[in-house]
């Protein structure tokens, strides 16, 4: 017997049914996107600094988070793809912010976080 799972089917149809016609997969996607652009300590790291820092560029926040710029600039791709962070370039120098989707995101984990939870 595992205690993750019913040991004899206890099916509620109608109401199984009528929540499996509501989910919707495209905003399931886009959550798990979402979700995986924070589901990695660096790339955590990198967006509580530019919730700090508004706009910091690629070797700054190398240095703040203590990683090889090739490896930030990795997690930035990956934040940005996301919808999470948004680049600038100017001249030679690349600086990143969090975009407001990035703020909501970063703001609302701290403040669980915070609550205790």
């Amino acid at each position: 017997m595992s205690d993750d799972r019913c040991d004899l089917l206890c099916l509620d149809l109608p109401r199984a049914e009528r929540i499996r016609e509501q989910l919707d997969h495209a905003v399931a996607k886009t959550l798990a996107v979402r979700a995986k652009a924070l589901a990695d300590p660096t790339r955590v790291s990198i967006a509580l600094a530019l919730r700090e820092g508004e706009e910091l560029c690629v070797c700054d926040l190398a240095w703040i988070v203590s990683r090889a710029e090739n490896l930030v600039g990795h997690h930035l791709r990956a934040l940005r793809a996301a919808g999470v962070a948004s680049s600038r370039r100017e001249g030679k120098i690349v600086f990143y912010a969090l975009t407001p989707l990035g703020h909501e995101l970063v703001d609302s984990h701290v403040a669980l976080i915070a609550a205790g939870e």
